[in-house]
């Protein structure tokens, strides 16, 4: 076929796509509520402070699998509301990884900083704050235990100290916090952090020193406002939600990961029972997942709740709460159960829960896209920069393609090689369209030559370079990562360079390929393309850019040879020039 066709269906494919993702942004969320008044606002906080204590009631009963309930529906007076976010003492905590700011109210979780992970390229010494208890980027962790007097997230806990670092050659660190009702019950809450780990685990160590039965229920509740952090790409929407791994019905230990968009919870709560499992809030690089425990069933729930303090007030909360645990007189129990704040770096989620590495997304092509992260994580241990590392990537694509490449450039030289007949063609029946198509259609059947051989190598590698461009966009990895003049290979050019490469390339690679025979629309398009998609590839990452350069750079190469060979055979340049 004309390779005209070629070069104009590989801008069609990538402008549909563009303009896909452009209309998902505009048009794929829900229209946007009116802003509450002050009426409504003050009793939808009302509203949101009864569930969170219903949350943090124990079941009214069990049936004989343990399974909860019904919550209980009795909710304690308005002053609870203002409780909601009192605080107490501070723990300050410090790893090699997190830096932990501990609410002795509850225990709950108030700032977390990722110390590796800087706010962004111009600010490489900030470290990025992924939990803060501040609007408008409100996002807390709380936790507790329900039922009777067991201490719930704003129950008063003491510690022993106020300061706690992980020291050198320490793998692990234990932060105790205690409580007690002074009737012989007694909690221990501990957090236990991680060297070269987002992981907290957070355990419940509960005392009945009594001589009754103590129930209980261990509950977490992620809660936060719908910030996105720096690093937004254009022309796409990132998802800001809720994901939950959940238990397939009349399936032993099989699930399957699900996701709800964070403004359709208040239309479309999620409340679900099963054991095991997690649930997590997602956004595009980073996460906050808690682990229930596989040992009894929980209830997990996700909804809108409002945000005290916050001007809109709009935010959301997600969690679980277990089934009633019984801790027998003169007994004591340990509920535990694990924690996850920081970026989705993959070994770290497999390692954590199975399923959690899902919420690295890739879109509708994760099947090939997670192979091919996989072979670019290997030649980034072997080269040890990502974007050398996205060069070899191009390469070993680029020999895999080498054949289908090669056929694709043979069809258009059978095509050059016709082109002059085809132009005679035309001169004579070019007033007769049918006439014209009929004698076409015969000198390809005489000829035996398929029009569309140089199109379907290319449609079969189009898959590989939409899942390319979902995995750089979804790697972590890349944010913030280095190369050459580069300081973020998940952000666009800030010079734009490799989009002035790249339609300089292409330009080059379109020379290569003049056929003689396009009319001058078709040469004006040519001309016009490398510069359009020079403009359109300076909003995306800047790694995607470095790949398509790469692979323009390579086809070239790749073009040139093959010319070669076929000048050789007689259906080269040169013998479409005579």
């Amino acid at each position: 076929m004309d390779n005209i066709r070629f070069a104009l269906l590989c801008a069609l494919g990538v402008l549909a796509f563009m303009l896909y993702q452009a209309w998902q942004a505009d048009y794929s969320a829900t229209a946007e509520p009116p802003r509450p008044t002050q009426q409504q606002q003050a009793a939808a906080n009302s509203d949101a402070t009864s569930r969170a204590s219903d949350l943090a009631a124990p079941p009214q009963q069990s049936d004989r699998s343990g399974k909860p309930e019904a919550d209980a529906a009795a909710a304690p007076g308005s002053d609870k509301r203002d409780r909601e976010l009192a605080q107490g003492k501070t723990v300050h905590v410090v790893t090699d990884k997190l830096d932990v700011y501990i609410d002795t109210r509850g225990g709950d979780l108030r700032r977390v900083a990722l110390l590796d992970v800087p706010v962004s390229a111009d600010r490489p010494d900030s470290s990025l704050r992924l939990i803060n208890d501040t609007t408008p980027n409100f996002f807390i962790v709380q936790s507790g235990l329900s039922g009777g007097d067991a201490p719930d997230h704003i129950s008063l806990y003491k510690t022993q100290q106020q300061e706690y670092e992980l020291a050198q050659g320490q793998d692990t660190l234990q932060v105790p916090l205690t409580w007690s009702d002074g009737n012989g019950h007694q909690v221990t809450k501990i957090f236990t952090f991680h060297r070269g780990s987002y992981r907290i685990d957070l355990e419940h160590e509960i005392s009945n020193e009594t001589n009754s039965a103590w129930d209980v229920s261990q509950y977490v509740r992620l809660w936060r406002t719908p910030f996105q952090l720096a690093g937004e790409i254009p022309f796409t929407k990132s998802f800001m939600g809720v994901g939950w791994y959940e238990a397939l019905a009349d399936e032993d230990n099989k699930y399957r990961y699900e996701k709800r968009d964070g403004d359709k919870l208040d239309e479309n709560p999620l409340t679900l029972t099963q054991r095991g499992g997690w649930i997590a809030m997602v956004q595009h690089y980073f996460l906050g997942a808690v682990v229930m425990p596989n040992n009894v069933d929980v209830k997990l729930f996700a909804d809108a709740r409002a945000v005290p303090g916050s001007d809109s007030g709009e935010g959301f909360a997600a969690g679980f709460i277990s089934a009633a645990q019984s801790v027998a007189a003169d007994g004591r129990e340990e509920l535990k159960t694990t924690l996850y704040i920081g970026p989705k770096e993959q070994d770290q989620l497999a390692a954590l829960a199975p399923g959690l590495e899902l919420t690295v997304d890739y879109g509708w092509m994760t099947v090939l896209a997670k192979p091919i992260f996989w072979v670019l994580d290997k030649l980034h241990m072997v080269a040890g920069n990502w974007g050398v590392s996205i060069i070899l990537l191009t390469i070993l694509i680029k020999l895999a393609f080498y054949k289908l490449s090669e056929k694709q450039y043979r069809a258009m030289a059978r095509m050059r090689k016709f082109a002059p007949r085809m132009q005679q063609l035309r001169e004579k029946y070019g007033d007769d369209k049918q006439q014209l198509q009929a004698k076409m259609m015969d000198l390809y059947k005489k000829e035996g030559f398929n029009p569309l051989a140089g199109c379907w190598p290319m449609l079969i590698q189009m898959p590989v370079f939409i899942a390319l461009y979902w995995m750089l966009r979804g790697a972590v990895e890349l944010r913030l990562a280095s190369f050459l003049w580069l300081q973020d290979l998940s952000a666009p050019d800030p010079y734009y360079i490799l989009p002035v490469i790249f339609g300089a390339t292409m330009f080059l690679q379109q020379r290569l390929q003049t056929n003689v025979t396009m009319d001058p629309m078709q040469q004006r398009m040519m001309q016009i393309m490398p510069l359009g998609m020079a403009v359109f590839f300076a909003f995306f990452p800047a790694g995607l850019v470095l790949y398509y350069c790469t692979n323009t750079l390579l086809s070239i190469a790749q073009q040139w040879y093959i010319y070669r060979k076929l000048d050789a055979e007689g259906l080269g340049h040169s013998a479409a020039a005579k």
